[in-house]
């Protein structure tokens, strides 16, 4: 399948296609999707709908849902929220509701929430009786420019973060943008760290973008972040669709999310949140890929500067230990045979996915930080 993702402009929405195959599917951008029952009804095959939303987005977000899916025979399972929440035994409260309302195979499943309820909604589709469909409705800025794309589903173990889970893709996306004007500071600025990830892998024109706009979507210009998401999801759609599972260049993805995700696993899954974690993760990548001999200081400044002025975290935890790291990023999903790989950069809008590293180089990056 090539590498692109179609874009559709019209009077409606901003489109997106992620070219699967017969797995395609649309993602819409623009505002005021939640209750458009346009938006809805194409991608639906049953009568049976269950919205899976939080304690947070139900009271803000869930009645405009049900308006747009007037005329189905319509459930919700309201969840807690937090990453703390992120677990098999929060699923089996998806499972228990679909089972005590006798829900079929036709059925579909709907997210309305950020990365942790898309998260959890797409795992439980893609087990309830061996898969159903569902629909992602993404309402944070990380949510919709990351993990509502792509299909990856699942929870979290005590030892590491997304180990239980499934590829599975959504029949369509809805990113309604009017969702972000009620999304806190620090949640707006969790979203940028993924957004600033695109373009360091492999759209320098995007960094370059940010580096002059970074202003604007901080003060929530609404064409400053209708571009941004855009951009990002164009960016995700086109290696999604050239490696829909993560057999090489997918992984690229993951630019700081090894560092990352032992950064949350080693706090406490909750006390970073998921893009201030990844924001650090991309430093200490950044320092690493220095220290290698491919990333030039400068670049590395850039890089950090851009995630300073996103108000995000620039250094990992002074709690945890260069050892503490290494412990965790031995069960990375991204240990293949024993090896270690990480996400490392030539230059800005360069990566590639390497397990040819010295170790050293990589003791050298965790103790730069210990001994400031």
């Amino acid at each position: 399948m090539a590498a692109t993702a179609a874009m559709n402009q019209t009077d409606g929405p901003r489109q997106l296609l992620v070219d699967l195959g017969e797995r395609s599917y649309p993602i819409y951008i623009g505002e005021g999707l939640l209750d458009d029952p346009a938006c809805f009804r194409p991608h639906i095959r049953g009568r049976q709908v269950m919205v899976v939303t939080n304690t947070t987005v139900a009271p803000l977000y869930l009645d405009a849902v049900k308006r747009g899916l007037t005329g189905f025979d319509v459930a919700e399972v309201v969840l807690p929220d937090g990453e703390e929440f992120k677990t098999l035994d929060t699923l089996n409260r998806v499972f228990d509701s679909l089972l005590q309302r006798h829900f079929d195979r036709r059925c579909t499943l709907v997210a309305l929430g950020g990365g942790v309820v898309g998260d959890i909604t797409g795992f439980a589709a893609a087990s309830y009786q061996r898969g159903v469909d569902f629909i992602q409705v993404p309402t944070t800025l990380l949510s919709q420019v990351d993990s509502s794309v792509g299909g990856k589903t699942g929870v979290n173990h005590p030892m590491g973060k997304n180990m239980i889970g499934a590829f599975h893709q959504p029949r369509c996306v809805l990113a309604d943008t009017r969702t972000l004007d009620t999304l806190p500071d620090r949640e707006l600025s969790a979203g940028i760290a993924e957004v600033i990830k695109y373009g360091v892998i492999n759209d320098p024109e995007f960094f370059e973008w940010l580096e002059v706009n970074m202003d604007g979507l901080l003060g929530r210009d609404p064409d400053a972040l209708a571009f941004a998401i855009e951009r990002s999801c164009a960016d995700k759609a086109a290696i999604v669709a050239a490696d829909e599972k993560e057999a090489g260049q997918r992984a690229l993805l993951n630019l700081g999310h090894t560092f990352g995700h032992a950064i949350e696993t080693g706090l406490g899954y909750g006390q970073w949140l998921h893009g201030e974690a990844i924001a650090a993760g991309m430093v200490m990548a950044a320092r690493m890929s220095r220290f290698t001999g491919w990333l030039d200081e400068a670049s590395e400044e850039r890089i950090r500067a851009l995630v300073a002025r996103a108000r995000l975290p620039v250094e990992p935890p002074a709690s945890m230990a260069a050892s503490r790291f290494l412990e965790l990023m031995a069960v990375d999903k991204k240990v293949l045979d024993g090896q270690l790989r990480l996400v490392l950069l030539k230059r800005i809008g360069d990566a590639v996915v390497t397990a040819d590293f010295d170790r050293q180089d990589l003791e050298q990056t965790l103790a730069s930080w210990e001994q400031l």
